[in-house]
């Protein structure tokens, strides 16, 4: 999958790797159709850093989900 592009299915993909990865509950926290060229950037940014690690402790997942809650807005 070439992530450098800009669609709803890479968005959608990291998206669903990223909840998996936190073992987040809820998907409402982002959507891949609110996301603009910056956003895709900054969401893909925050993919590669959780794909990159096993753990993550409870400030991590905090600051990742503060993250994804302002790509939201």
């Amino acid at each position: 999958m070439d992530l450098t592009k800009n669609t709803l299915e890479n968005t959608d993909f990291m998206i669903e790797e990223i909840k998996k990865k936190l073992r987040m509950a809820s998907g409402a926290a982002l959507k891949a159709v609110s996301l603009n060229d910056t956003q895709y950037e900054d969401l893909r940014d925050i993919y590669d850093m959780v794909a990159g690690k096993n753990q993550f402790s409870i400030s991590e997942i905090e600051a990742i989900t503060t993250e994804l809650g302002r790509l939201r807005r």
